[in-house]
């Protein structure tokens, strides 16, 4: 199992909480399926099934946040809404004001969310206390904020922060670009953003596409600022790195899957991709830190 998206935060090094501590911290949030009145819940899931909310493998934290969510669109409920509307109409003689309709959305959406499908989702969520490292597997911003206020409910003073460093990536793969020379360890692909900081959000993309210095540069000297850049860090893992200091679309490279080992099961499958995936991911971000001028306090 590896993380295809990292939401980055920071953690005091090291940081002092046991899996014990955090099992039990956790329990005040877990999650509860949806009752028939429920339009959506979320709340901790055993990442391996086994009733334990943390699951820790050479002192790293893997836990799993859990989603349900009622599939009711606005659509279906004015449809019907519009229905009883009418039979009320012909009732009372006169169309049902703002208040009425009012009510007769909710008593819809009442009668009809037991009987509404459900979607269930979860998110992953990374916690490396030696590191001091807090990473979230979510595409969006928003999806990560969101799990972290639950992780802020569970933990009092939970030390979390952002990643605070001293280039802003946006500069950083700029001068990337317009230098072709990639920081160490790194090595630029052929996916990259380049977008116009002014008014007209001119934007250039490119995709599985050489990049050609000379045109980049012609971009950049434009007012363009690189927004999104693909790189590889030393041959073992393939990202896509934001101006918002998310890396994205993470693959392991061969050289990795050549060190795989075969296991006699799902546990020790899982057990040896989870060391290998933190302990890959931990130095990648140390060296994506440095390339960006090292961290900084704010």
């Amino acid at each position: 199992m590896w993380f295809k998206n990292l939401q980055i935060y920071r953690l005091p090094a090291p940081w002092a909480c046991s899996a014990e501590q955090l099992e039990t911290a956790l329990a005040a949030q877990k999650f509860v399926e949806c009752s028939s009145q429920d339009m959506s819940t979320q709340g901790w899931v055993s990442p391996r099934n086994n009733g334990n909310l943390v699951y820790t493998v050479n002192k790293q934290m893997l836990l799993q946040m859990g989603f349900e969510k009622k599939l009711l669109p606005a659509s279906v409920i004015n449809q019907v809404a519009k229905a009883k509307a009418l039979e009320l109409e012909e009732k009372q003689g006169f169309k049902p004001g703002k208040k009425q309709m009012r009510e007769l959305k909710e008593d819809v959406t009442d009668e009809l969310l037991p009987r509404a499908f459900s979607i269930k989702s979860s998110t992953w969520v990374w916690i490396d206390p030696v590191n001091g490292w807090l990473v979230i597997d979510a595409a969006a911003p928003t999806k990560a904020e969101e799990i972290l206020k639950v992780l802020l409910k569970c933990i009092d003073k939970l030390p979390v922060t952002g990643l605070n460093v001293a280039r802003s990536p946006g500069s950083a793969m700029t001068e990337w670009l317009e230098t072709d020379e990639a920081p160490g360890g790194f090595t630029v692909d052929q996916d990259t953003e380049l977008r116009a900081t002014g008014d007209s959000k001119a934007a250039v993309r490119y995709v599985r596409h050489t990049l050609e210095v000379d045109d980049v540069r012609r971009h950049i000297a434009a007012g363009k600022q690189c927004t999104r850049l693909a790189m590889t860090w030393n041959d073992r893992i393939s990202f896509v790195l934001t101006e918002g200091m998310a890396v994205k679309s993470i693959k392991a490279l061969d050289v990795l899957k050549e060190n795989e080992t075969s296991t006699f099961n799902d546990d020790e499958r899982f057990d040896t991709d989870m060391t290998l995936m933190t302990g890959e991911l931990a130095k990648l971000l140390a060296d994506l830190v440095l390339a960006l001028g090292g961290e900084t306090k704010e």
